[in-house]
């Protein structure tokens, strides 16, 4: 995005502290699928002591993009920025070799139109009421053809009103006004997670909020995180049209982390375009996720008891991309009996990561049922995480065997059932207390 990658790339020092912290390097322990062998790949590519080759697109190509590293670097190498400049030469180079260049142009086909994915649900509700789903696995197709036994998978549970539910464009504050926000309403979570978008307008017209929700297409995260810039460019600049730059607004929010990071970029992402270079640093300036935006708020609304252990997942796009971690947890905790445990690796990728679960799904297992595992082990009641991304994938893994299923909400979710008085503990209501305890 107009970084020199030579002076980024010559920045790391090659400490090693973003090892740990590495997802890949975790599950193959080749220093080559680390940050800092990646970094060194890509360094021999730019300053021309390599090509790249199959070998070096493979590495690079298998990155999450997670920025765990980010966080864990002492030394401050902008990693992100480091991707997202090279990952275009990868995708121009070797999206033909890799062999899943006409799946991957399926899932952009797909993904960032929202109208697209509605009649896509709508296809997935017949799919499985009509008894497809249990003829497609008794196949064995899914099993031939991975990735997409992949999507199969990670299909939401779709209902006909979740998928062409939209919140209105305007919803008026409840009682005294005291701010008017724009809110983004995503591509998959408005369609397969309306649900939650629906409880952010609530949640915010309860805090005294104008919410205006225009009608608006995708922020381009997908696609900037896989390498499509120029895609991520035009969705950008429609985004921030769609908004008239958040003129008006106090804060633009976004509930979605993998969004919001992309939305808080959007002024280098559009630095060189003159025509938008401006308006792009001012509507970025005002990107907010909910959390950021309720903990901000003092709070005026009641809340009500939810009395339930809830395990909180740090998405990362949130805690790394943003550096919002505390925001959600302060939100959570200020919720009456409601006790907030601590997962192992709580920032540690659930390899979900954009894209990575469909195109990789071997990698995202390994790492999906290794964050269920670090979940159960607190005993919760709920699982909350702020990307529908790491929902889904959390979900898929947290509900394999015979252990009795864990639902997986929104942050948000939990504050809405909140200050409505609605129960949201329904894994707690079936447990029973053991003969002989009191």
């Amino acid at each position: 995005m107009g970084e020199n990658l030579d002076d980024l790339t010559s920045a790391c020092v090659h400490c090693g502290f973003c090892l740990p912290a590495c997802p890949t390097y975790a599950l193959t322990g080749d220093e080559n699928d680390s940050p800092r062998g990646r970094i060194h790949l890509m360094r021999q590519v730019i300053t021309g002591q390599a090509d790249l080759d199959p070998a070096v697109a493979e590495h690079v190509d298998s990155c999450l993009g997670c920025l765990s590293c980010v966080s864990a670097c002492p030394s401050g190498v902008q990693y992100d920025r480091i991707i997202e400049e090279f990952r275009p030469k990868v995708e121009q180079a070797y999206a033909e070799p890799r062999g899943d260049a006409l799946f991957r142009r399926l899932v952009f086909a797909l993904f960032p139109h929202p109208l697209r994915l509605r009649v896509a649900a709508l296809g997935a509700v017949a799919y499985r009421r009509t008894g497809g789903a249990a003829l497609v696995r008794s196949s064995g197709l899914l099993r031939r053809f991975p990735r997409l036994g992949a999507m199969e998978a990670l299909m939401p549970p779709t209902t006909l009103r979740t998928a062409w539910r939209s919140s209105a464009p305007h919803n008026p504050a409840r009682g005294a006004r005291r701010r008017t926000v724009g809110l983004v309403a995503g591509c998959v979570q408005r369609v397969f997670f309306g649900d939650v978008n629906a409880a952010t307008v609530r949640v915010l017209q309860a805090e005294g909020c104008d919410v205006e929700v225009p009608a608006q297409g995708c922020c381009g995260a997908l696609s900037l995180h896989a390498g499509r810039e120029d895609e991520a460019r035009r969705h950008a600049r429609r985004m921030i049209d769609a908004f008239d730059e958040g003129e008006g607004l106090d804060a633009v929010v976004v509930n979605v982390a993998g969004c919001g990071s992309t939305l808080k970029e959007y002024g280098a992402l559009l630095a060189g375009d003159p025509a938008y270079a401006d308006r792009a640093a001012a509507f970025a300036a005002k990107v907010r996720d909910v959390s950021e935006v309720l903990d901000d708020l003092e709070p005026v609304a009641e809340r009500h008891p939810v009395p339930a252990r809830v395990a909180y997942h740090d998405a990362c796009h949130l805690a790394h991309g943003q550096g919002v971690r505390a925001q959600p947890r302060r939100v959570l905790a200020g919720i009456p009996d409601l006790t907030l445990v601590e997962p192992a690796e709580a920032a540690f990728c659930c390899g979900s990561a954009g894209i990575h679960n469909l195109v990789r799904p071997e990698a995202a297992e390994q790492l999906g049922r290794r964050k269920a595992e670090r979940i159960r082990a607190t005993d919760p009641d709920l699982v909350a995480t702020g990307n529908p991304g790491c929902l889904l994938q959390i979900r898929r893994y947290l509900d394999e065997g015979d252990q009795p299923p864990i639902p997986v909400v929104h942050p948000v979710e939990i504050v809405d059932a909140s200050i409505r008085g609605l129960r949201l503990n329904p894994r707690r209501a079936r447990r029973r207390t053991p003969r002989g305890e009191a």
